[in-house]
């Protein structure tokens, strides 16, 4: 991973772990692959309604599908993970998202598509989705030095938010412009530059096999995840905030456009202008990750992040017109704050694992951050039934506030920068493949 070519580690500089051309590669493969899957965040809902006239239910259960393999197969999944190649495990994926993704296309063009086969294609990439996610975590760490692991995370997030800006809007543009499963055949081809660029990396690493993995059966495996997980005062507790976090945002966001038309009395444009807006926020909180943590510590620097929260207050506050204001300036700052906490946390976890457990110690965590946004969604969804949807707002950006006691009680609140790797990690001996 020398750029230099002369032996020597190249010179730091303003492009932090971008100067890696390994790291070029895969932040390059994830960011394209990223604004494929923001596409389809809307062309895939707009096949459903305009080619298959699908009800609100099916339309709302093509979003669930797409979480629901991370309740379904997260914990084995990681499990599975630590025993393969992780750089095989995100080629496989990403080929059999494309041909899922690519499908829905090819059968509409043909006249046979159905929702079935819709909700069969979010499902198949959804459950892709996890063993990527956990082998990209795996294998992120090893392209670059420890030292610019925030930064590369930073960057990556950067650019995952800048595609969640840029995604919906070019999808929606597409499908009026040539039809919604175009927009479907976009996401699927940008799987095949994930590809070629993961191919295109040098680096040994993630090539074989772990030396390391565990002969163990499969449940005894998770189960020893669960175990280092929630054995350890950091994880548990970052853990546990998160699922608590994702709950009361999702609690809110499911509502959020709904309570914008609805109670504002906002046009279906300004609603997208809107939270275009407040997706601004995770720009801006990835290019400050790096700086907070040099001028105040990580873990000072997820406290100073968790001070954002109660700014979401002012969303429920808001009111027609000008109000609006409110939910831009709310949102911003919450985005904000949860990407600066998310890169830090990720990081984290990255370095001070064992190696040869992380992806079980990752699908552990996300099994129930992640799990925790469809029951969020739903939760949302049915208080705002019963209650209205003004008073949902307040309820679950009231709750998100409450999140932050959970940090600012844990031991994380004496210290100026998060531990470093674990005593098994360090015993290992691990350390990251040189640039």
């Amino acid at each position: 991973m020398n750029d230099s070519g002369d032996g020597q580690p190249p010179r730091k500089g303003r492009w932090g772990a971008l100067r890696h051309r390994d790291f070029r590669l895969l932040w390059l493969g994830e960011t394209t692959s990223k604004l494929g899957s923001s596409m389809s965040i809307i062309t895939m809902p707009l096949v459903a309604v305009a080619i298959l006239d699908a009800s609100t239910f099916q339309v709302s259960a093509l979003a669930a599908l797409t979480w629901l393999p991370w309740l379904l197969i997260g914990l084995p999944a990681g499990a599975w993970v630590d025993r393969m190649a992780s750089r095989r495990v995100m080629l496989v994926c990403n080929m059999v998202s494309l041909v899922s993704f690519m499908s829905v296309p090819i059968a509409a063009w043909s006249g046979v598509l159905t929702i079935w086969q819709l909700m069969a294609a979010a499902l198949v990439a959804g459950s892709a989705a996890v063993f990527f996610e956990t082998a990209f975590q795996v294998y992120m760490p090893s392209l670059v030095p420890k030292e610019e692991l925030v930064d590369g995370n930073a960057k990556l997030q950067g650019s995952a938010s800048a595609a969640y800006i840029a995604g919906p809007g070019a999808g929606g543009l597409l499908a009026q412009a040539v039809g919604a499963v175009w927009g479907m055949a976009a996401d699927a081809l940008s799987f095949l530059v994930s590809t070629a660029c993961l191919l295109g990396i040098r680096s040994e690493a993630g090539r074989k096999r772990p030396t390391g993995r565990s002969s163990k059966g499969l449940v005894r495996d998770i189960g020893e995840g669960l175990r280092y997980v929630f054995g350890d005062t950091y994880l548990r507790v970052f853990t546990l905030n998160g699922a608590a976090a994702n709950l009361a945002l999702q609690g809110f966001n499911a509502v959020l456009v709904v309570f914008m038309v609805r109670e504002l009395d906002v046009s279906p444009a300004a609603a997208g202008l809107t939270m275009a807006g407040t997706s601004l926020g995770g720009v801006l909180g990835a290019a400050a990750v790096p700086w907070v943590t040099r001028r105040f510590g990580s873990a000072r620097g997820l406290l100073i992040a968790q001070a954002t929260a109660p700014f979401g207050l002012l969303i429920p506050m808001a009111g027609s017109g000008a109000g609006l204001l409110l939910v831009v300036v709310g949102g911003l700052l919450i985005s904000l704050g949860v990407v600066v906490v998310s890169v830090i946390k990720r990081s984290f976890v990255q370095e001070y694992c064992p190696r040869p457990m992380l992806g079980r110690v990752v699908v552990s965590m996300q099994f129930l951050n992640y799990g925790a946004i469809p029951v969020g969604a739903l939760l949302g969804g049915g208080l705002s039934t019963v209650l209205g949807l003004r008073p949902t707002v307040w309820l679950m950006t009231g709750a998100f506030v409450l999140t932050t006691l959970m940090l600012l009680f844990s031991p994380v609140r004496r210290l100026r920068d998060l531990p470093g790797p674990s005593v098994e990690e360090a015993d290992a001996g691990h350390q990251p493949v040189a640039p």
